[in-house]
């Protein structure tokens, strides 16, 4: 990946740098030898610890306290943010998702933060009526609003998500099932290379456009199954579930409507590939993970 040989001097700061996108790009700011500063909820956790150990600079900040995240935010060159349901996506807290990112944003422009870079999501801003989706989309919008310096970085489909979306070991056999018909692309990601890009646009905001949505690969149900079958030596086969396997789950539910019934997803891999050669194929993503099929 094309990036400064001097990162952006000063401190960055990252929120919720224990978690999986967070962790992903302060690991990419640090292997470019930039300062980090974690704004994390418990900075005495293990994980807190282990940042700590690694140079980055902890500071602990609630959500529902403005004042602590302005405090966390003050002198800071950049500020990269997220957001998700609290509570998990079970039964999506989208209206308290929107609340968190509008108290960062407001906090950020409080701060007087040089440049923001927001993490949204594929499709945020295309109407797609997927609950946490428009939660995002909100917070968008707010960031407009308020008039600061912001990159927003819509990824796709997360690979790691088949940490929990892996096929079962079913006769010999390892079966794939998604709520999404087969012969219907989805467009992926690995949140390495999530981390990556926006690492990229926090030290060098010029490097990447001011909304950019990212994706890695793009497979239909049966060439995933084929990717875990050469990952594996095991035959594989994909079925597609009906939609109402997500019955109870409205917000996954509409999601993968969404991935059915639109184009959906619209990133630009060859785009992406200009911006960041070494992004990540679904391939190369389970050659670079642990992946034991469950029975």
């Amino acid at each position: 990946m094309s990036m400064q040989t001097n990162p952006t001097s000063g401190t960055i700061a990252v929120f919720a740098a224990t978690g999986s996108q967070g962790g992903a790009v302060t690991d990419a700011l640090l292997a470019h030898g930039a300062q980090v500063r974690a704004l994390l909820r418990d900075t005495t956790s293990d994980k807190a610890k282990s940042l700590a150990s690694r140079g980055v600079e902890l500071a602990q900040v609630d959500v529902h306290d403005p004042a602590t995240l302005a405090t966390a935010l003050e002198g800071v060159v950049a500020f990269w943010f997220m957001t998700t349901p609290p509570g998990g996506m079970q039964d999506a807290d989208t209206a308290g998702e929107t609340a968190q990112g509008i108290a960062l944003a407001d906090a950020a422009a409080e701060a007087r933060v040089p440049h923001i870079v927001f993490n949204s999501v594929g499709g945020a801003e295309r109407d797609s009526h997927v609950p946490h989706f428009d939660s995002k989309r909100l917070v968008e919008q707010h960031l407009a609003a308020l008039g600061v310096n912001t990159t927003v970085i819509r990824p796709v489909f997360f690979m790691d998500n088949f940490h929990w979306f892996a096929p079962t070991t079913e006769g010999g056999e390892l079966v794939l099932r998604l709520p999404l018909p087969d012969g219907i692309p989805l467009q992926m990601i690995a949140v390495r290379d999530i981390g990556a890009i926006a690492a990229q646009a926090l030290l060098d905001p010029s490097a990447v456009p001011a909304e950019i949505e990212i994706a890695g690969d793009e497979l239909t149900g049966s060439e995933i199954a084929a990717a875990f079958a050469t990952r594996t030596g095991m035959p594989a086969r994909y079925d597609a579930l009906p939609i109402s396997a997500m019955d109870g789950q409205s917000d996954m539910q509409a999601m993968f409507r969404w991935f059915a019934e639109t184009p959906a997803y619209q990133g630009d891999l060859d785009a992406v590939r200009q911006l960041a050669p070494e992004a990540q194929t679904f391939a190369a993503w389970l050659d670079s993970v642990d992946h034991t099929p469950a029975s």
